[in-house]
């Protein structure tokens, strides 16, 4: 579920925070899968990059399209290769706490798409993208119109 449309207007944009705007429902991997299962769910999906979670949910790392296409360029097979061999370890991250102004900062320092939302424990409890972002900026400044 996307959070982020449940905003409806008059809102302060810069007091909205990444609970507000993240993606709950994260397709995720471990990470013993293989690249050409971690393939699927990217392309199926329409994601840039997939998060690798442990038993108990703690993120991993993160396997981007990236990743697998420079698999793919040194001529190895996505079949036989592991999200652990592919994955970017400790990827940045935010809280559900971190506010819109900081997440928009680290999307544009980094070049980054979306990034995982961890909680204190560092256990994945969601997703941001640049896009959720434009998107809970629309509607926080939408007026609404009371008949």
């Amino acid at each position: 579920m996307r959070r982020v449309d449940f905003i409806v207007g008059a809102r302060d944009f810069k007091t909205l925070i990444a609970e507000q705007f993240m993606q709950d429902a994260v397709f995720s991997h471990q990470p013993g899968d293989d690249g050409e299962s971690l393939a699927q769910t990217l392309t199926e999906g329409g994601f840039g990059s997939v998060p690798i979670v442990d038993q108990s949910h703690h993120l991993l790392g993160i396997v981007s399209e990236f990743d697998l296409l420079h698999a793919v360029k040194e001529e190895k097979h996505l079949a036989s290769i592991k999200a652990e061999d592919l994955m970017t370890p400790n990827p940045i991250t935010v809280s559900p706490e971190t506010p819109a102004m900081d997440i928009m900062q680290k999307l544009e320092a980094k070049h980054l798409i979306r990034m995982p939302v961890v909680n204190k424990v560092g256990r994945l409890v969601g997703i941001v993208s640049r896009r959720d972002i434009l998107l809970g900026y629309l509607n926080a400044t939408r007026i609404t119109k009371v008949f």
